[in-house]
Parts: structure tokens; sequence; C-alpha cells
């Protein structure tokens, strides 16, 4: 396990490359169970979920290809096994991305409750009972969902009590291969949902109403078996580089995003007082910082809304912010894990339910730190950068999910960070 040794405060400077997005990945790597030929894959991010991924894949009995340095994938899905065992779900909990791919293609899957990070509930209730509304049959024993279709996968209409993105990316796997017509209602948003849905929708499936809360399925299979697909780039770590650049009160230069993506994160690093220019029809970002920022109310929501993802990061902007600040906090019960560590730096901030109060500006002050989840390990290395002195974070792995090395890039914009082995 390694750690991060930054000397603060740091002032950046450069150009960095967006790398391409965790949360479209991990669900168009599972789709491949769909497929018959190999699958390749283009922009593939460095990462430990990535890893997880593929070695799931592989426990299936699919054969895999990563050349790391290009960023190309191939997936050979020759599954000969339907089990997502636990030793690998419980490492991330997108792994229950393998229960409607097992399902559509095989009629059976064994899938381990899912893992991850320690940052409230997800439940998979929604799945699976949707899932039984097309025809499957499940049960929940010894910690694995067991499902078998014993007739035909039929559509049907299917109204989430919640917003899941991974219950509408399940759904949609399901909902291609079934016959007739399913009809996903309070289906998740997110640009992640319609990647997916767009590249199934590139090897023939027909679907209707992606991006917004009702998506129609047309039933029927797919029509390509060796399909090519290019993975968009991570609106979130775009995101947390504008934190960055704001925090640090640098000058970047953030290239290969998507703006469209990402308004709501950028009205309000706006707002605070920022400038952030969308250049090269928005692949671009130009940010420039301000030595004033303005307090904020923030609140999470699902897509169009603020990100979750963001949220630990835009928490530690605002206590550069003179004045007083709240985040509310609507996706996850536990995701204020990272507060303690922030106030061991100095940061004034009180936690009430769900809603954090921030108190600013603050100086931060060099101290040792831990990780708690992966969006909170890119808070914590923030929060060191703008710290006087030396701040140690911990447990780094879980930046390592979700971040290719982002102490490398820190690095080759004049931070000064070292990894260390614990």
């Amino acid at each position: 396990m390694d750690a991060l040794i930054i000397e603060g405060p740091s002032r950046l400077s450069g150009k960095v490359e967006v790398s391409g997005s965790k949360n479209s990945a991990l669900p168009l790597l599972f789709a491949s169970i769909l497929f018959d030929g190999k699958v390749t894959y283009e922009n593939i991010p460095r990462l430990w979920d990535i890893e997880t991924t593929l070695k799931l894949l592989e426990l299936m009995g699919c054969r895999t290809e990563w050349n790391k340095t290009s960023g190309q994938v191939v997936i050979f899905p020759e599954v000969t096994k339907k089990v997502a065992p636990y030793d690998q779900v419980k490492k991330m909990r997108a792994g229950i991305l393998a229960l409607g791919p097992l399902v559509a293609k095989y009629g059976e899957a064994k899938v381990s409750l899912p893992g991850g990070c320690a940052i409230g509930a997800r439940p998979v209730n929604y799945h699976i009972e949707a899932l039984r509304k097309l025809g499957v049959s499940v049960e929940v024993e010894e910690g694995y969902i067991h499902a078998t279709v014993k007739g035909k996968l039929v559509g049907n209409e299917i109204l989430f009590p919640e917003v899941t993105v991974t219950g509408t990316e399940n759904l949609l796997y399901v909902g291609v291969m079934a016959e007739g017509v399913t009809l996903l209602q309070n289906a998740a948003c997110e640009p992640e949902v319609v990647a997916l849905g767009e590249f199934l929708k590139s090897c023939g499936a027909k679907i209707t109403g992606l991006g917004t809360p009702t998506i129609k399925i047309e039933g029927g299979g797919l029509k390509t078996s060796s399909p090519t697909v290019v993975i968009p780039p991570d609106r979130i770590e775009a995101g947390t580089w504008v934190a960055i650049a704001l925090a640090t009160r640098s000058f970047l230069e953030i290239n290969h995003c998507d703006s469209s993506q990402m308004t709501s994160v950028l009205a309000a690093f706006r707002q605070m007082g920022g400038k952030i220019e969308e250049l090269n029809g928005g692949t671009t970002l130009k940010v420039t910082p301000s030595e004033k920022y303005s307090p904020l109310h923030i609140e999470t929501a699902p897509y169009p809304g603020f990100p979750t993802d963001m949220q630990a990061q835009i928490l530690t902007t605002l206590c550069l912010a003179e004045g007083r600040s709240t985040v509310v906090e609507s996706i996850f019960e536990n995701r204020f894990m990272h507060v303690a560590e922030l106030q061991r730096l100095g940061a004034k901030i009180e936690v009430n339910g769900n809603v954090a109060t921030i108190e600013g500006p603050v100086d931060f002050q060099g101290a040792p730190i831990m990780a708690t989840d992966l969006r909170a390990s890119a808070c914590l290395v923030l929060a060191g950068l703008i710290s006087k002195g030396t701040t140690r974070v911990s447990r780094i792995y879980h930046l390592d999910r979700g971040y290719q090395r982002l102490d490398e890039k820190l690095c080759r914009l004049g931070a000064k960070i070292t990894r260390v082995a614990e």
C-alpha cells in the first residue's frame, strides 16, 4: 500500500490531459459479455478498478489483452463460468454490472453482493425487482444474487423508486436482449448511461430516450459481433482539475474534456469567483483563479445536478471562500468521512446529518491524514497541495482506483509530491 508525501503550498502551471472515464469504462467493459466476437476498447484509463474488472472477466473465462501504454483493451468474451465471486466484487461496487449481461446472454448469473467505498448503502433491490419483471427468477443467498431465466426474457415497464445509475445500466443490457419493449421510468440520465446506450445502439440495439428519465428499449438483440468503442473523457477528473487550479490559485489548461457534461460543476466554480473559459468546442478548459472566493450553497443531485462525486473536492475548495458555505449530500448518507481528515489540517467544518457547514477562509497546515474513499482521496491531495508544510496522505489505493496517476500529473505541473510504500 502506498502513501503520498506532499510539500506545500503549491503553485501549478501548464497543461494537463484528462484520462478516459472510469464510470463509462466499467459498464462498457461488462457489456463485452453480450457479444460473440472480440470487443476492442480505446482510451481505457490505467486504474485499479479496470484491473479488477478485467480480472473478474478472466475468472468468468474471458481472455483479455491490455496495452497499458496505448490504453487499448481487447476482450474475447468466452464465458464459461457465470459467477462473479466475492473476492473481486468486494473491491468495487461496479461488480454488480456483471449481473445484467450474464442474465441477458446466458440466462443465469451468480453475482456477489457488491463492495467498494464505505460511503453508504447502494441497495441492489432495485436491480432485482426490475429483473423479476422481465421474467428473471432471483434469490439472494449467502451473500450472492442467484438469477436464472426459465423461459424467455420479456420486456415490461419498470419504474425505479429512486434514480439508480447501475440499475439503469443493468436493465439496458437485459432490455436489448429481451423480447418486446422495455420502458425504464425514472431512469438515470448520467452521461455514462448515455455512453453505454449509444454503444449498444451502434451495435444494432433500438433505444430511444437516452439522457432523459424515460428510456424505451425495443428488444431483439445486437447485430454487431466484434465492435470497437472509444471511452469518453472523465468529467469527474476534469472537475477535480478545476478544483485544484482554483484552490492552488494556479493557471491551468485542462484538455480532453467535454464541458457539456460539466454544466453544474462549472457553474458552481464560476459562482465562487473562478474564471473558466471553454475552448475548442468545450474540449479544453482554461482556468484562471481568483484571490478571493465567495461562499456557496451546494446540494448534490442526480445528473444534471451537482454530482456527488465532486462533493468532496468543492467542499475543500470552499474552505478558502470568505464566509459560510453549506454542502448538502443528498445521494449517499455517509459521504462526509473526509471532513475529519480536513479538520486535522485546520478546516472549520461542522457536519449535522447530511449537511456540512464550512467557515472560511482557512490556512491549512500539513499533517498526516488518511483517505477513506475514492473521491475523498482526491480532496485530501488537494488539501495537501494548499497546506503549509508536509502532508502525508495514507491509503491512496482509493485514489488509484479512480485517477490515473494523479500524483505524476501534478508533478509535471510543478507540485512536490513523492509516492512512498507504507
